[in-house]
């Protein structure tokens, strides 16, 4: 759509014209010809060419990861000693820092503690059991003590909210 022109060119187009006939030599032709390199030779000499660029780059980059690794040996005693140091105050602030944890831990278990339930609570539960259990095939007919189980519930939601609340 936009590649070419919507209208065609008017001009010709331009052709060179040279004073000789433009042709290679007759000896380049035959040296071609008799040259024993082909296209695969000419490709695995590229490639090893390549290679060997490779291999020599890798052995400078070797060579120089080398001496800033020794550079970094020789700076890393004094390194060393600090981080000993580090490590040794790392230590102490671990044992504290694992007290601090087994107390909280035993703070946790402390809150973990069931408290018992109110009776009318417990009787209310039992009833809906009970009655789940008689009638093993039919639970709906036992929504009257599931219904006092759930009033039971919300009294002692209430409580524990004004309790908190106030």
């Amino acid at each position: 759509m936009g590649s070419s022109a919507s209208k065609p060119s008017t001009a010709a187009p331009h052709v060179w014209k040279g004073s000789a006939p433009a042709g290679v030599s007759q000896d380049l032709v035959e040296q071609l010809q008799s040259s024993p390199e082909t296209d695969i030779s000419r490709q695995q000499t590229i490639e090893l060419q390549v290679q060997a660029r490779v291999a020599e780059e890798l052995k400078r980059l070797r060579a120089a990861e080398a001496a800033k690794l020794q550079e970094t040996l020789s700076s890393s005693d004094s390194e060393q000693q600090q981080q000993q140091q580090q490590n040794d105050e790392n230590a102490l602030s671990r044992q504290k820092v694992n007290k601090e944890v087994e107390a909280l831990r035993a703070k946790l278990e402390e809150r973990r503690k069931v408290r018992e339930l109110p009776e009318s609570m417990e009787t209310a539960r039992s009833e809906v059991v009970r009655c789940l259990r008689e009638n093993d095939r039919r639970p709906l007919d036992c929504w009257k003590e599931v219904e006092a189980f759930k009033e039971e519930v919300r009294r002692l939601e209430r409580g524990w909210v004004d309790k908190v609340v106030a």
